[in-house]
């Protein structure tokens, strides 16, 4: 068993020298939790997670589908592209240009790497293209966002046929908020390939009763394979939400992804206003991810799984499938850390693909080192500078005798210019007795 270690728990590390290093990893945590602070909006008091925990759990037992370590979770269908998502391999999604003509204040595009420049600028989709090509890479997934793409119609048909030209098995996907379908687009992108379009639809439009995106959706069910909406679920639209599903079943679409509604480290005043505040843990672990949708907010998450379930009771026939913001992470995780060779005390871990080792420190590394070498186990290495013994997870359970407390270190590769660095994250507290490789990693 594996227990999380927080600031209130922090005592339970017996071992000085463990206990004080730990606490530097809280210490990270909390100036973390300062800055979202400091950004202007508050953090929720909150622990939604034993919740999530039973909601997910009854779920499972009405026969929904919990995948990627319960990042993610689905009814009925689900789209193939989501499930590649998990580890990104074979897939890559492209942008036109970060220009929009809608303004959602959740909108997390500003937070993109050259936001200004991409808005004025199209991105060389097509020479992108060439370069995969060329690369031999095998390719299954490959998607066109923004922005909005159909801002520019013959650019995004162009994209699409040169994607299939190139790649004829991949599945091609397309994410649009809908606006500028119409059937000679639909037609053209028909003719390009394309597999997948997803629409995304905002809460508050429907709130006015707009219905021109619902009419979209059904018009685009008569030329493309699969037609899905995708849109994240504010914490408080759980009625709007279920009349959205019930009608998106009678029209017949594939699926519907609900996102994890985020805030976007922007535009904190709206959220203030509007009473969302961040979850108190956002992270399972803390990271610089490359997604950029920003902090996870409370009570988004409790709403999504109310809906599974709501879709469930009523018998609907389309996918309903909630991606968690963890759930978009693991991707990267997966790549970076499957990108060299392990070092001899790392384990990479199947449910989150992190790299985890085991330290034990101060006065138990001698005992500890003394049973090692007794056992022949030669798979460890002694730190003098934090006073401790990191070893493969392969050991944990030979020192249940011991009595020792052992740290569970998470880790992930990175790379810094030309050079591949080993960073750690995070340590978890694990008794040796209660610990299952099988089961825990």
């Amino acid at each position: 068993m594996i227990r999380e270690i927080e600031r209130a728990s922090l005592d339970l590390i017996r071992n000085p020298v463990m206990r004080a290093y730990v606490g530097r990893y809280l210490d990270i945590q909390d100036d973390f939790l300062e800055q979202v602070r400091r950004s202007g909006i508050d953090l929720d008091p909150r622990d939604e997670r034993p919740l999530v925990a039973e909601k997910l759990a009854a779920l499972r037992s009405k026969g929904a589908h919990l995948r990627n370590d319960t990042r993610s979770t689905y009814i009925n269908r689900i789209s193939d592209a989501c499930l590649a998502c998990q580890t990104g391999v074979g897939s890559a999604t492209y942008f036109l240009s970060l220009k929009c003509h809608r303004d959602c204040f959740y909108c997390f595009n500003p937070n993109q790497e050259n936001y200004d420049f991409h808005v004025d600028h199209l991105h060389p989709v097509l020479d992108e293209l060439d370069r995969l090509h060329r690369s031999n890479q095998k390719v299954a997934h490959l998607a066109l966002t923004g922005g909005e793409p159909l801002l520019y119609v013959q650019e995004t048909l162009a994209f699409f046929r040169q994607a299939h030209e190139y790649f004829p098995k991949a599945y091609l996907r397309l994410y649009t908020c809908g606006d500028h379908v119409n059937e000679e687009i639909l037609q053209g992108l028909k003719d390009a390939g394309l597999d997948e379009i997803r629409f995304s639809i905002r809460v508050h439009d429907l709130e006015k009763g707009t219905r021109s995106t619902l009419d979209r959706i059904a018009l685009a069910g008569s030329y493309i394979p699969q037609v899905m909406v995708e849109m994240p679920v504010l914490p408080d639209t759980f009625e709007v939400m279920k009349d959205l599903l019930v009608e998106l079943d009678r029209i017949g679409i594939h699926s519907i992804n609900l996102l994890e509604f985020c805030y976007p480290l922007n535009n904190a005043e709206i959220f203030r206003a509007k009473g969302y505040r961040v979850k108190s843990h956002p992270y399972r672990v803390l990271y610089d991810y490359w997604y950029a949708g920003g902090l996870p907010v409370a009570g988004s998450e409790l709403v999504c799984l109310d809906l599974l379930e709501f879709a469930l009771k009523s018998g609907l026939k389309m996918g309903v499938h909630y991606c968690s913001l963890e759930n978009k992470h693991t991707g990267q995780i997966y790549q970076q850390n499957t990108s060299n060779p392990l070092p001899r005390t790392k384990f990479f871990s199947q449910r989150d693909y992190f790299l985890k080792s085991a330290k034990v420190f101060g006065e138990d590394v001698a005992p500890v080192r003394l049973l090692f070498e007794k056992n022949g186990f030669d798979r460890f290495e002694i730190h003098e500078e934090y006073n401790y013994l990191e070893f493969h997870v392969s050991q944990i359970r030979s020192l249940k005798k011991l009595g020792v407390q052992v740290g569970l270190c998470t880790s992930v590769f990175e790379k810094r210019g030309s050079d591949t660095y080993l960073r750690e994250l995070k340590v978890d507290l694990v008794t040796p007795d209660e610990f299952i490789l099988s089961k825990d990693l």
